[in-house]
């Protein structure tokens, strides 16, 4: 357990709190890749593989809200800066989830406050919302929603 104490410590002052959530995907290593789909735009048709937006998608009818990210809101957008953003992460999460396997783990809540199940979803390793981050599409959670107008 101290050696576990330690190994926390080390990565938060390493990488700070806001890559909290990719710690506890690593402590919660998945055996393998193995969940796929072929995954849509959402409509307004019953809801199986779909995604929503940047940061929030249905697999096998139950809805994702990804853990580890914050993505421009589209309903509704704040300007048209945070709809073309918000646009263009939709569609990167479409091609990210429809590129191959990936996995699924829990952090420290199984819901947030609107019933959607927190996951951080990864490929081999790494986190689908870290590529997003990398691409400018969206953001670390920090436990707060930041305008993405300017």
């Amino acid at each position: 357990m101290g050696l576990a104490i330690i190994a926390v410590a080390g990565f938060l002052s390493a990488y700070g709190t806001s890559n909290l959530t990719s710690l506890l995907a690593f402590a919660n290593p998945s055996t393998a890749d193995s969940l796929s789909a072929a995954f849509s735009i959402c409509g307004d048709s019953r809801h199986i593989n779909c995604v929503v937006d940047g940061d929030t998608f249905w697999f096998e009818g139950e809805k994702i809200r990804i853990a580890d990210i914050d993505t421009p809101e589209l309903s509704p957008p704040r300007c048209e800066a945070e709809r073309l953003k918000g646009e263009a992460a939709k569609a990167r999460l479409l091609a990210l989830l429809n590129a191959g396997t990936f996995s699924l783990s829990t952090g420290v809540r199984d819901e947030d406050k609107y019933g959607r199940k927190l996951r951080t979803v990864t490929r081999a390793g790494r986190s689908l919302g870290s590529t997003l981050i990398h691409e400018g599409l969206a953001r670390s959670w920090d436990g707060e929603r930041h305008g993405w107008c300017d």
